[in-house]
């Protein structure tokens, strides 16, 4: 019995009570003694009661208790057994020891003593991995469990409901998308008003059908533009179905003698429509970047998704255009001190004839142009036009290693970047981050891994080369640069290279700018002794060859021998060969690089997209030229991937 109940009966308040009233009897029965003993009489009473009160309480109070004790067991019995949570210890072993009878109804087995993989293989995972909460699947039921790892004891949860309406919430999310008909000015200029408005007729009916079939709200914004309101729901059953609106549009309008194609910005899961309404324009623009006639999806965390991009890219660009960033460049470099020109690792012929097309231009107007080169990572492609620039000394002191550029840098210090716009792919990284002033020009199809805050960016898919967009920069300088032969000659050996002798991507602008450079004097004699490739080196890449063999629907797959590795332009050289020969279509060459990875060479003629095949793998480049690295994989398991990659090509698929 607790004492401070007790306490309630005879405490120190009941005691003085009987003191003082056994002192007052006291002195009455001195001088009354009659009165005195009915008074002690009337106290021993009271007394009496008081005890037989207190042993009433004590013996209530343990009845109390009892019922009250056994009434709160059986609640806890009850609740550990009919509760709607599940309870389960497990041992050391990951062993059930005891689940409660909830978990017994949900498993409808003995699993007492087996294994805590009979719910689900996840389960053991998490538990190993003393997870503290985590949701797994069982029997088509949703379950949050609350791990104890101390205790060995697992919680489980019915969150079924909760789910779904997560899942029902993430489906309702609103989704915006830009839609744009990328060549639309440029195939209806000067064309008939009636032609043009049966053109527009068939793309909007084809739309209205597609917004209708996937409850899309899309309206009219201009006469090559739509905007489209839809949910997340929408947006998946469209990504399942590989946005076959592209082909639709392409193939209908081509009845008409006429193929326009279609490019698709969205943005999705984010709550702010403005945010949404920025991720779908800058998606649009990821598209454009990227050659057009191709869905971008962006989110504002997570990579994109990309689908389409089967056509090649028409050419946009103008001349109007090109004098305008040629002029832009020269006041951006009559504001420097200097200008630092460089392009990616491992530089090819482009990158180098660009580069020095840019120091050429920054030489122009004044300024010194230093152009920063690692010579520990130099393409043996490009070793001979080195060794010609080493024997013009003027030349070859404006290269420098990036460590001397690191230190030369100064806040007023220009940095342009040719022939690629990856900051990774870059020869020194560091450079973006010290730079506030970075000029980018670039041939290849954008990606999402993109220069930051770059002041000027000359972007030009449909060009042959980054050597081809120089030159034209060139012609249009106010003070008409002098090129010698070297200069020139390096230019033309960088179009040459790209364009593999003017046969792919070569475009009027082309011959135009080979032409500039024949007049400058560009050596086409040295270039063939430039582009000369040793004896050893070709029977290599004819053993390559040799390995070739047709996949489906003429796509060549080469690889190389497990144990020997091959460089990088041999690679691509093979793959350039095998595209030479009747039937194939695109050409790949797998084989291992002298760094232990695993390279894929991709080339096509333009009827597959070999860029969206390689960016499922990872890599990148041009709709004809493109590659990657993949780590961690044999060359049988590389080609393996390849070979499903370009069957989910040929349904239509994504390219994250």
């Amino acid at each position: 019995m607790p004492k401070f109940l007790l306490k309630r009966w005879h405490g120190y308040h009941v005691m003085a009570l009987l003191s003082v009233s056994v002192l007052f009897t006291g002195i009455l029965t001195y001088y009354q003694w009659q009165w005195g003993l009915l008074g002690l009489m009337s106290i021993g009473v009271v007394l009496f009661l008081i005890i037989r009160a207190r042993k009433h309480f004590v013996e209530e109070l343990a009845d109390y208790i009892s019922t009250l004790t056994y009434r709160v067991n059986k609640a806890g019995e009850a609740a550990v057994t009919k509760l709607p949570i599940g309870i389960l210890l497990y041992n050391e072993n990951r062993y059930v020891q005891w689940i409660n009878p909830y978990l017994t109804k949900l498993i409808d087995k003995d699993v007492v003593g087996g294994s805590i993989t009979v719910f689900t293989e996840d389960l053991l995972k998490h538990v190993n991995d003393e997870k503290k909460r985590f949701i797994i699947s069982i029997n088509d039921q949703n379950y949050r469990v609350f791990h104890e790892p101390d205790e060995r004891l697992l919680y489980f949860l019915n969150v079924t409901e909760e789910q779904e309406f997560k899942e029902l919430f993430e489906k309702e999310k609103t989704v915006i998308a830009h839609i744009y008909l990328d060549n639309y000015d440029e195939v209806t200029q000067g064309m008939d008003d009636q032609v043009r408005s049966k053109l527009l007729t068939h793309v909007t009916d084809t739309l209205n059908r597609w917004s209708k079939e996937y409850d899309v709200f899309i309206r009219r914004t201009a006469s090559d533009r739509f905007i489209a309101v839809f949910n997340e729901q929408a947006l998946a059953a469209l990504e399942e179905n590989r946005f076959t609106v592209l082909d639709e549009i392409r193939d209908r309008t081509g009845k008409e003698k006429v193929s326009l194609t279609l490019s698709i910005g969205i943005g999705s899961r984010e709550t702010s429509l403005r945010e949404l309404g920025t991720l779908a324009q800058s998606s649009l623009d990821l598209a454009l970047g990227r050659g057009g006639d191709q869905v971008a999806i962006k989110e504002k965390t997570g990579k994109g998704r990309f689908y389409g991009g089967r056509s090649s890219a028409m050419e946009k660009r103008t001349r109007v255009r090109a004098r305008v960033i040629s002029h832009a460049i020269r006041d951006f470099i009559n504001e420097s001190d200097k200008v630092f020109i460089m392009g990616h690792k491992n530089p090819d012929m482009d990158s180098i004839g660009a580069a020095i097309g840019m120091l050429k231009i920054a030489e122009t107007n004044g300024k010194d142009g230093f152009i920063i080169l690692d010579p520990d990572e130099v393409n043996q492609s490009v070793h001979k036009l080195l060794g010609e620039i080493q024997e013009h000394d003027d030349l070859w002191a404006q290269f420098i290693t990036p460590e001397e550029a690191n230190e030369e840098a100064t806040d007023d210090t220009l940095l342009i970047v040719v022939d690629t716009h990856k900051p990774s792919l870059v020869q020194e990284p560091k450079l973006l981050e010290k730079m506030d002033r970075t000029i980018v020009i670039d041939h290849h199809r954008r990606g999402e891994d993109f220069i930051n805050d770059a002041v000027l960016v000359y972007m030009e898919p449909y060009a042959s080369s980054t050597a081809e967009l120089v030159t034209e920069l060139l012609e249009y300088q106010p003070s008409h640069p002098n090129l010698d032969v070297l200069e020139a000659t390096a230019l033309l050996a960088g179009i040459i290279v790209d364009t593999k002798s003017f046969a792919i991507r070569t475009g009027s602008r082309t011959f135009d700018a080979a032409s500039y450079l024949r007049s400058k004097g560009a050596d086409t004699t040295l270039v063939q002794k430039l582009l000369k490739e040793d004896l050893d080196q070709y029977v290599k890449r004819s053993k390559l060859v040799e390995q070739a063999h047709i996949y489906t629907g003429g796509m060549a797959i080469a690889t190389g021998y497990a144990g020997e590795a091959y460089g990088q332009v041999l690679i691509a050289q093979a793959a350039d060969t095998l595209l030479t020969m009747n039937d194939i279509v695109a050409s790949f060459v797998i084989s291992r690089i002298d760094d232990g990875r695993v390279s894929i060479s991709a080339r096509s003629l333009g009827e597959v997209n070999v860029q969206v095949i390689m960016e499922s793998m990872n890599g990148g480049g041009h709709l004809t030229n493109a590659a990657t690295q993949v780590d961690g994989m044999t060359i049988e398991e590389v080609e393996e991937t390849l070979k499903t990659k370009i069957d989910e090509y040929f349904k239509g698929g994504q390219t994250t």
